[in-house]
């Protein structure tokens, strides 16, 4: 009965570790809990955009890496551009954002 407990025990025991090694983040991927940060800050952002009557939400992509925004697509006017950065940066959570939108 000892030799089961600890037999179980160890199981468990390089369960637990192997599940806290796997979430960990490592500088080419995130951890579960930034990947969902990051979920959240990307549907944050979409939404301020989308919120923004001027700006046409449907031709911009948003994409978010540890806090980091991208943001690519076309608008029509360069302002248009500078506005959704702006609004990307005013977002909690973002650390940075990249500007790849384009003019038409």
């Amino acid at each position: 009965m000892n030799i089961t407990k600890r037999v179980a025990t160890a199981i468990f025991t390089a369960t637990v570790a192997f599940t806290i090694v796997g979430c960990s983040s490592s500088p080419t991927r995130e951890s579960t809990g930034e990947y969902l940060d990051d979920s959240a800050i990307t549907a944050k952002v979409k939404a301020s955009i989308f919120n923004e009557p001027t700006l046409k939400s449907t031709e911009i992509n948003v994409e978010t890496y540890k806090g980091d925004v991208q943001l690519s697509g076309f608008v029509a006017q360069a302002e248009d551009a500078k506005k959704a950065a702006d609004i990307a940066r005013g977002v909690k959570g973002v650390t940075s954002v990249k500007n790849d939108i384009r003019v038409k």
